[in-house]
């Protein structure tokens, strides 16, 4: 006698279920890591531009006074 249809069954259920434990594991892995997930702040933002000379000290001054920063 083989397995028969309910052995089939049972491996098919144990392919799946690993299946979906590796693809858990792949998408956990990429969203802890996932650099775009880094929030910055309009302040961050502002620094970085007074910074690379995007903008000059007075506008820098001003729109972070606006920021209440």
């Amino acid at each position: 006698m083989g397995m028969g249809t309910g052995g089939i069954f049972m491996l098919l259920l144990l392919v799946l279920v690993m299946l979906v434990i590796v693809v858990l594991i792949r998408w956990m892995l990429r969203s802890t890591d996932d650099p775009r997930r880094e929030r910055r702040t309009p302040l961050d933002i502002l620094e970085e531009r007074y910074a690379s000379g995007e903008i000059g000290r007075a506008e820098y001054e001003e729109k972070r006074r606006d920021l209440g920063g």
